[in-house]
């Protein structure tokens, strides 16, 4: 069995404890086997899930390899999951653990696989930032001024790229002479068709297709077509083989190359009399105008509609607007009841927002608020302000005196911070007959002051990671003082998110946000190390800004389920100021490993900065928009709990050291320190006017010698502060968990178990320092 392989003992693991038992007493006849010593033991069937793979990949496969010092790619990532667990179930001295903690670092480990938020290190993680040296500027394409068309930060990626546009006088082979054609593109392993039309009798398809270059396993490229009603038999009409090393380069800035005709060929290679395609072929880079709008090989296994989710897009966010409603007073309401004082307020609705007036303390048909109501409203203008005036009555219920709507469109801009001119609107009075609701002229008036304020910034994001403090109105806007460009090459090491096919996956993009601008690339399928290589511009109008990067998992393609709320979870964060001298990446989250160059632009075109920053590890909350504007930031976390805690702690320190600065004084551990401290304090007792004088020079020393050591590299995080070296599993679990959680039962229980454990300590220490207060105030 062994023969010629050169192994003289064998260890034999297996999940089934019954058939190891049974090995373990049998004897075995180790002459037809050529060991010397075979060892059969038992594991738990989650440490041997790397057998499973490899007996059911090999069978579909048709491989039966020799696994020796090495096993298959499609294994490794399962071998290393199982090091894993044997790893959390063996102490340091080879013994096994308990089975009850077995089972706890069993949940830990299913945690990390199910849901990919943690990561399970053995070893211990390297957190620091890293230099990298990607091959990037090689094809520099000049682009005017603002160099908004260079792809000189990213990567050179080539792509064969194929377009269909239509095919004419086709070989009729149905019944009925009416065909249904589609087209296939095979090249080696990819194999991509194009829509298929029913019964028409022109067929344009102008479809575009991108292969990468770099993933091409063939030398030929076969464009075959067929016909989707023809089951029986063969449904080819014809094809075209194209010689790849043929097909014509064609880079930018030259436009792509224009479609021509071809004869089409049957299955021996013979020309057809009928049957013509045009099409076009051509070998171009990433930064082809068509790029964005192509199929791509590395998104092969997604068709319909979720196709159209794998590009690459960029948004604009609506302006945003203060509509101030001023509400002044009343005049001359009706209410229903005279026999009663009315308690009137005024309630305010633009789209799903409702905000109301305190209730009038005139309790007369003339009341008097003069209050303000703010809302948030986005342009185009659609929506409408309904004001109305209502009457609480005695029984909980509510009584309309009058209503006034009133176009956003035609409500006054405001630029400058001065008050608008109070108006009177005319309240229609609203009258029911025969159960029907009628409108009626009604003579009540409310006074109001309504404008839009375009002199302010509405903030959609955190205060302190701001990419935009500009007013609403453009006519406010500063000049602008340079052009960001940002080029997002590749991630590595991202963690598993879902499964497809019993097999864990990731499929990721990239989102970038600065100002109102929102850019997407395309997301890459199946892999937990994409190479996206494009690259975004911006136009700057303040340096002290944020630049926001993160990485998500697309969960709406086929196969993959939407978890939580069915957002895209996300994998990482990255936040960076343009304000730095590095343009340094400030304040980043966990992130797999990452390459991000950026360049700031002024308007001379003069680089100011170029940096490439490469963050490890991933751990970040919600999602998409969400995270972006640091949404979901206030749920509770017990690690920024425990960072937070040692902050404050921290704060006091500064007590402790200059006590025990003072003691080294007090007993003379440092003579020359204890001499000069003395000196100094006779110099203040008999000299006070010297005080002002040195504590100035001694604080601009201190400032000094604190820009001497600032920070000259990109920041990045601090492992200590944000206790991310000693987080459990669980408990990032519990950080990344949605709103309204979507755990078991028993997961909540036992969080819910926690936190109470962790609040009842946090009520016992609050109680013992209010009795030391009470203790001295009462002595």
């Amino acid at each position: 069995m062994f023969a010629g392989v050169d192994l003289t003992t064998v260890e034999v693991e297996g999940d089934s404890l019954t058939v190891i038992r049974k090995l373990q007493k049998e004897e075995i006849e180790r002459s037809e086997i050529a060991l010397e010593s075979c060892v059969f033991k038992h594991v738990p069937r989650q440490a041997n899930s790397a057998a499973h793979v490899l007996a059911t990949e090999g069978l579909k496969r048709e491989e039966a390899p020799y696994l020796i010092g090495d096993v298959p790619l499609y294994a490794k990532r399962t071998v290393e999951d199982d090091e894993r667990w044997l790893a959390l179930s063996t102490t340091a001295d080879g013994r096994r653990l308990d089975p009850l903690f077995q089972r706890v670092n069993l949940f830990n480990f299913r945690s990390s696989l199910s849901r990919g938020h943690c990561t399970m290190a053995v070893e211990k993680v390297d957190f620091s930032l890293k230099e990298t040296s990607p091959n990037i500027g090689s094809d520099r394409v000049s682009g005017g001024e603002k160099l908004t068309s260079s792809f000189d930060l990213v990567e050179k990626m080539e792509f064969l790229f194929v377009r269909i546009v239509r095919a004419r006088d086709l070989p009729l082979k149905a019944v009925n002479g009416i065909i249904d054609p589609y087209f296939e593109i095979k090249i080696g392993n990819y194999n991509a068709t194009t829509k298929y039309f029913e019964k028409k009798p022109d067929f344009e398809w102008n479809q575009l297709f991108a292969f990468g270059q770099d993933r091409l396993q063939a030398t030929t490229m076969e464009i075959t077509v067929r016909d989707k009603e023809l089951i029986i038999g063969d449904n080819m009409i014809g094809k075209i083989t194209v010689a790849l090393h043929e097909v014509p380069p064609c880079f930018p800035p030259d436009s792509p190359l224009a479609s021509q005709w071809y004869k089409l060929e049957d299955k021996n290679g013979f020309t057809l009399r009928k049957g013509e395609l045009m099409l076009a072929m051509w070998y171009s880079t990433q930064a082809d105008r068509v790029f964005t709008d192509a199929w791509h090989s590395d998104s092969a296994i997604v068709s319909g509609e979720s196709l159209l989710n794998t590009r690459s897009k960029a948004y604009l966010s609506p302006r945003l607007w203060y509509l101030r409603v001023n509400v002044i007073q009343a005049r001359d309401l009706v209410p229903g009841s005279k026999d009663r004082n009315p308690q009137v307020y005024v309630k305010a609705v633009v789209g799903d927002v409702i905000l109301r007036t305190r209730v009038s303390p005139d309790k007369n048909v003339n009341p008097q608020w003069n209050e303000d109501l703010m809302f948030v409203v986005a342009e185009p203008f659609f929506d409408s302000l309904i004001v109305t005036v209502e009457d609480r009555l005695e029984n909980n219920t509510v009584q309309c005196l009058g209503k006034c709507v009133t176009r956003l469109s035609n409500v006054e801009q405001r630029l400058l911070p001065l008050p608008a001119d109070p108006l009177w609107y005319t309240l229609e009075d609203i009258v029911f007959e025969d159960g029907m609701e009628k409108e009626a002229n009604f003579f009540s008036k409310l006074n109001m002051c309504v404008s839009l304020d375009g002199g302010y910034h509405v903030f959609d994001e955190s205060v302190h990671n701001g990419s935009d403090y500009r007013p609403t109105a453009k006519m406010l806007w500063t000049a602008m003082i340079g052009v960001l460009e940002l080029g997002i090459i590749n991630a590595s090491g991202l963690q598993p998110m879902k499964l497809r096919d019993s097999r864990e996956t990731t499929d990721a993009y990239c989102v970038a946000k600065y100002g109102p601008k929102w850019v997407k690339t395309r997301t890459v399928v199946d892999s937990f190390d994409p190479k996206w290589n494009e690259q975004f511009s911006w136009d700057v109008y303040d340096l002290y800004t944020m630049l926001t990067i993160g990485v998500f998992d697309d969960c709406h393609l086929h196969g993959g389920d939407a978890v939580g709320d069915g957002k895209d979870p996300s994998l990482g964060k990255l936040i960076s100021g343009l304000h730095h001298e590095s343009f340094v990446a400030s304040n980043a989250s966990y992130l797999p490993s990452f390459d991000i160059p950026t360049r700031y632009f002024k308007e001379t075109s003069r680089s100011y900065s170029l940096f490439e920053s490469k963050p490890n590890r991933t751990a970040v909350k919600a999602r998409g928009c969400g995270v972006h504007l640091d949404g979901g930031s206030q749920m509770w976390s017990l690690r920024k709990a425990k960072a937070n805690f040692q902050r404050f702690l921290a704060t006091f320190k500064c007590f402790s050291n200059a006590r025990q600065w003072f003691d080294e004084i007090r007993k003379w551990n440092n003579s020359a320190a204890t001499v000069l401290v003395m000196a100094i304090y006779c110099i203040i007792v008999f000299k006070p006017d010297l005080i002002l004088p040195t504590v100035t020079l001694y604080s601009i020393q201190v400032m000094i010698l604190q820009w001497r050591k600032r920070q000259r590299r990109p920041t990045h995080i601090d492992v200590n502060l944000s206790v991310a070296g000693s987080v459990t599993a669980d408990e990032l679990d519990e950080e990344f968990d949605t709103f309204p959680s979507s755990r078991q039962f028993d997961v909540l229980r036992m969080r819910y178990d926690r936190l109470r454990s962790i609040a009842g300590r946090i009520v016992t220490v609050i109680s013992d320092i209010a009795t030391q207060v009470e203790r001295f105030h009462y002595c």
